[in-house]
């Protein structure tokens, strides 16, 4: 017979229970893992939350099943080929999967910013939620073009009967649903940064490898966002959704320092210099390298330099609690970058296109290393308070 273990009561300071939303008496549970205490809802509580947010994706994607379903029967077909054309289960999956992911993704993002127990969405700015939604959107569209291209060079001329067509249909719709009710109910610092990597470096290998016919490394890296380019537009929208993710995820992670950390000017110097960047890193997009535009966007490209390197200046300065690691990894970055650049402008080596691409590395990496320590710095928000094992009881989960 399975020992049953005594409900133990955890006094929590007040603090801690409005942060999570909790009542006196809210039955929870306290478990090991990975070499630590947790205390989570009982498993009953999970498990019926997880029942709810996929309801929602399970019932949009049996509806749209039986929809194209009927469509697909007044139109006479008979069968459905995989890829291939406008009458096809790819083109359909993509069609109504971005329609459908888009809408529950609003739908669901709008409903947990409203929950008074969510401590995530209410921390994003309306303004940006456009851009979030947008850049969910592209990185949804893209997976599914590529998905199925794939399939469509593993089986070339496939072709199903209309159930088997709407049984894979149904699969597909189902999963981009999940994946996009997913993402509304998960959107945080770590999300957004995520997302942010995804959209620069995903735009720019795209842009590469459109443009690998023309050469462009014979140019510059700029040559991709010019009229010269295959598909320009794809490299200057990665810029331009890039610095609108990165004014999002400024926005996000300075509330929350902002609560902690009231009334400071560092804060907010390092707060408009971090703007600053993303209005710029937009600004060479929107002034791509051709003729008309060219004095522009070297003026764009130069003052992006200048921000990031007062950025790497002042960081000791303008952020709490920096770490000597972090300010040693600053000052190496720094460092590369004056290498580079004095190799480049006196020795010509490396070539222009090896310069852009390294220092636009170097320069987004160490970013990405800024917003971690940012992220972890919000994160401290959170106190510590000291206690004392006094005694353990015996039972089994």
């Amino acid at each position: 017979m399975k020992q049953v273990t005594p409900r133990q009561s955890v006094q929590l300071p007040k603090d801690v229970c409005d942060q999570l939303g909790l009542t006196a008496g809210t039955p929870m549970q306290l478990v090991v893992k990975n070499n630590g205490l947790v205390i989570r809802p009982e498993p009953a509580v999970r498990l019926r939350n997880r029942r709810l947010f996929m309801l929602w994706p399970l019932a949009v994607a049996v509806l749209m099943t039986l929809g194209v379903y009927v469509y697909w029967v007044l139109q006479g077909a008979t069968s459905m080929s995989l890829t291939g054309g406008t009458d096809s289960v790819a083109s359909f999956v993509i069609g109504c999967g971005l329609l459908a992911g888009v809408a529950l993704f609003a739908g669901f993002f709008i409903k947990t910013r409203h929950d008074p127990d969510n401590q995530f969405s209410p921390r994003i700015y309306w303004r940006n939620f456009p851009v979030i939604l947008v850049a969910f959107t592209v990185i949804l569209g893209v997976a599914l073009l590529g998905l199925f291209w794939v399939f469509g060079q593993m089986f070339p001329g496939a072709r199903f009967d209309l159930v088997t067509a709407s049984l894979l249909f149904l699969v597909f719709t189902l999963l981009t649903n999940a994946f996009m009710v997913t993402a509304a109910l998960s959107i945080n610092g770590a999300t957004l940064s995520t997302l942010l990597t995804i959209v620069v470096i995903a735009g720019v290998v795209i842009s590469m490898a459109a443009n690998g016919e023309r050469r462009w490394w014979q140019y510059n890296l700029s040559f991709l966002g010019t009229r010269m380019a295959s598909n320009a537009w794809s490299f200057n929208l990665t810029l331009m959704m890039s610095a609108l993710l990165m004014i999002a995820l400024v926005d996000y992670l300075f509330v929350q320092l902002h609560e902690q950390y009231p009334r400071n000017w560092r804060l907010t110097t390092l707060r408009w210099l971090l703007i600053l960047v993303a209005v710029d890193l937009g600004l060479v997009g929107v002034f791509p390298n051709d003729a008309a535009s060219h004095a522009l966007h070297d003026e764009a490209a130069g003052m992006l330099v200048t921000l990031i390197t007062l950025l790497i200046i002042g960081v000791r300065w303008l952020l709490p609690g920096v770490t000597r690691e972090f300010l040693a990894g600053s000052y190496v970055v720094a460092v590369a970058l004056l290498l580079l650049n004095f190799g480049f402008r006196l020795f010509r080596y490396p070539s222009l296109t090896a310069f852009e691409i390294q220092g636009f590395a170097l320069a987004f990496g160490w970013l990405l290393l800024l917003f971690s320590r940012i992220r972890a710095l919000a994160a401290e928000g959170t106190a510590a308070w000291p206690i004392t094992i006094t005694h353990g009881i015996d039972g089994s989960d």
